[in-house]
């Protein structure tokens, strides 16, 4: 079966079918943009679609620098990380009333199915969307066998 796994979670990306309604919230945890996991580091969002010859991963990467922005593929994991720094802007004329905007590491890992292709993993970032294409092996097809007569 083809698939892609959180390595937090071992469940396959696609699961059973009384487990596609909660398939978003088992497998990639809540549905924010962005949810800690600890007191400095961040899991990115993701949107993974599939076609015949490929997957897709789209991760949200706000206020990364390109960069800042390291995608590993090891032992059959596909590691994103990134980190944003704090701009400390001096203010002239002025003081910063109040800052949100989030500073820190984001990390995400999966692990790739066995049908993909992860010496053939592209990666382009654009506009603070991180988009993975991860290419499909070929599948193996049966061998026809030739049978002789005696």
């Amino acid at each position: 079966m083809r698939e892609l796994a959180n390595t937090n979670d071992r469940r396959s990306l696609w699961g059973t079918p009384n487990e596609l309604d909660n398939i978003f919230e088992g497998f990639f945890g809540p549905r924010r943009a962005v949810q800690s996991i600890d007191s400095g580091t961040f899991v990115p969002a993701v949107d993974v679609s599939e076609t015949d010859n490929e997957y897709r991963v789209k991760a949200e990467m706000p206020g990364v620098k390109k960069e800042d922005l390291n995608v590993n593929v090891q032992d059959g994991v596909l590691t994103i990380n990134a980190e944003t720094k704090y701009e400390d802007e001096e203010k002239k004329d002025g003081r910063v009333i109040r800052q949100e905007r989030r500073y820190g590491k984001y990390s995400r890992a999966m692990r790739l199915g066995k049908d993909v292709d992860a010496s053939g993993v592209k990666a382009e970032y654009k506009d603070g969307v991180l988009e993975l294409t991860l290419p499909k092996l070929e599948e193996v097809k049966p061998k026809k066998i030739a049978i002789s007569v005696n």
